[in-house]
């Protein structure tokens, strides 16, 4: 269901989260995010996420006017003109469509460890903070079979515009926890028989080719500039580094979350 509502005041209350965009804080606090861009919303509205409202041009309306009847919940559709749009949230709106969502409930993670297949593959997140990296994170890990992500307590939301953007809307498929604690959550997956491996540039001890990723593990990837922080680096059962030629220390996170989860996929027989 939805109703469709043409926007003739920017000052509506509903609209806060369109005008708070920047906010990223705030939305957090209020467990919603907001979706960008014609693929994303329409992956979002494919999903059972509660969607609260969409933003768009008119041109969207009869293309997405068959998904959006089947859907459940009662959704306010506001549709304006582009150049209003962009007064509205303060930036270039290119493809000229976003949707406002709940945050879904996490998973327990007891009840992902007893239902994901084995080997199970998770993947943990120390410190990240750029949103456009985080959502390449999660593309790759779902790309790559994760069967979980968990977002340690210093590390941004997976559910930042930016990252649900970045992340083509694959963050939809991936089962997600925030642990408030990394280093006690990384000890609990240890005595539950997964190996917690650190992706770590400077380790000297192992290198990634060498690393059996064929049973239970968890790759855990730290921040853009600091890596793996120490206390959560002593968590984790083993340090591995990804060989590199000509003096090059270290990949952007990203890209070496793509190499790590490659090999952890082509040693199950995935790739």
């Amino acid at each position: 269901m939805f109703q469709i509502r043409h926007i003739d005041s920017l000052d509506l209350p509903e609209l806060a989260p369109y005008r708070t965009m920047r906010r990223h804080h705030e939305h957090v606090l209020q467990r919603i995010f907001v979706a960008e861009g014609d693929k994303v919303v329409r992956r979002l509205l494919e999903t059972p996420f509660t969607v609260e409202s969409i933003l768009m041009v008119e041109k969207w309306l009869p293309e997405l006017r068959e998904v959006l009847t089947a859907r459940q919940e009662n959704i306010q559709v506001f549709v304006v003109p582009k150049e209003v749009m962009e007064q509205l949230v303060g930036f270039t709106i290119y493809q000229g469509i976003l949707a406002v969502a709940k945050f879904p409930e996490p998973p327990a993670l007891d009840d992902v460890l007893a239902t994901a297949p084995s080997p199970r593959l998770l993947v943990a997140l120390d410190g990240l903070a750029d949103a456009e990296n985080l959502g390449v994170v999660v593309r790759n890990s779902v790309a790559f079979g994760v069967h979980l992500l968990i977002a340690g307590e210093s590390c941004a939301s997976p559910y930042m515009r930016r990252a649900v953007r970045n992340s083509m809307g694959t963050i939809f498929k991936l089962p997600i926890i925030e642990s408030p604690s990394l280093v006690e959550t990384l000890l609990y997956l240890r005595s539950r028989g997964v190996r917690c491996i650190a992706a770590h540039g400077h380790s000297t001890s192992q290198t990634l080719g060498k690393c059996d990723l064929s049973g239970d593990c968890c790759i855990v990837l730290g921040s853009e500039g600091n890596g793996v922080s120490p206390a959560v680096l002593a968590a984790c059962d083993e340090a591995v580094a990804i060989p590199m030629a000509n003096e090059v220390d270290s990949l952007n996170v990203a890209n070496a979350a793509a190499v790590f989860l490659y090999e952890a996929a082509r040693q199950r027989g995935a790739m």
